[in-house]
């Protein structure tokens, strides 16, 4: 039998929920940098030389301190309060952007990476051109550096992202989204999911496009996404109604475009999800200032 073609993994995500990236910072750190997360903003920074001391405040899940004297990465995919410091002598040289997923907290791939994703530059394979290009547009002012800038940060983000898919115990992904994307069987299957929400996806329908029995199938599931298969279609369904909502589409079109029989049937699951009704929801949204009124 012939093997089966690879697929993307990464497209069908990045098209419903983007990610965008906003030059924040371009050269030596001032001694002291606070990034506090009630400012609601991920953060990518690119430590280009020099010695850097980061600290977590109060943080329960990561180190209280870490120190970086490589070229590194670090990726904070959910607002955190994180600070920098360095010395007179080893100054750091950043290059830093502010990160929005759409989605804010119900963005599937922020959800699914760790709090901190901290990698030198030399383990990323396909890095150097991208930063390269990104520090040739920061390093000094021309036409159009920002537009270009921000678009150049997005490009690093999908590369790292490509890495997390293909290295996630290195990188310390815990059960979800991105280990059930690192395995070839399941990654079928949940990219049929995220491609067409609205078929009618039965625990044998989505162990066939896996191509394992439907009890291998739930169990590996369950083991590597951390919930089983008809939970995980429920929340993207869910994800992908708040999302639409907030573009302004009627529940009427959302119940025939992610699978349920009615608007009732989307407005029951949606209050079962999210704890309140999609108008409800999107009161308190336009209350936030989180979606257009």
């Amino acid at each position: 039998m012939s093997a089966q073609p690879p697929i993307d993994r990464l497209s069908g995500l990045l098209e419903r929920f983007r990610v965008r990236a906003q030059l924040h910072h371009s050269g030596t750190l001032c001694r002291l940098t606070h990034f506090d997360a009630s400012e609601g903003f991920a953060y990518l920074h690119v430590l280009r030389r020099g010695w850097l001391e980061v600290s977590h405040p109060h943080a329960r899940d990561l180190p209280n301190a870490m120190r970086f004297d490589e070229p590194t990465l670090l990726l904070y995919p959910r607002p955190r309060t994180h600070r920098f410091s360095d010395t007179p002598r080893d100054g750091a040289d950043l290059t830093c952007a502010r990160l929005s997923f759409e989605g804010g907290a119900e963005n599937p791939l922020a959800r699914a990476l760790p709090p901190l994703v901290a990698l030198p530059l030399a383990r990323v394979p396909g890095l150097e051109p991208a930063l390269g290009l990104l520090f040739a547009e920061t390093d000094r002012v021309r036409c159009g550096q920002r537009l270009l800038a921000d678009r150049l940060f997005e490009v690093v983000v999908l590369q790292l992202l490509r890495w997390l898919l293909d290295h996630p115990q290195e990188a310390g992904v815990r059960p979800g989204l991105i280990a059930g994307l690192s395995d070839p069987r399941l990654a079928r299957a949940l990219v049929a999911m995220h491609d067409a929400p609205g078929e009618p996806w039965t625990l044998e329908r989505m162990a066939e496009r896996a191509g394992m029995s439907r009890t291998a199938f739930a169990n590996a599931f369950r083991e590597r996404v951390g919930q089983p298969p008809a939970d995980y279609l429920g929340d993207w369904r869910m994800a992908l109604a708040q999302s639409r909502l907030r573009d302004g589409r009627p529940v009427k079109l959302l119940a025939e475009e992610l699978g349920y029989a009615n608007p009732s049937a989307l407005s029951r699951a949606f209050v079962a999800r999210v704890g309140m009704s999609p108008r409800d929801w999107l009161a308190r949204m336009a209350e936030s200032g989180r979606v257009e009124t």
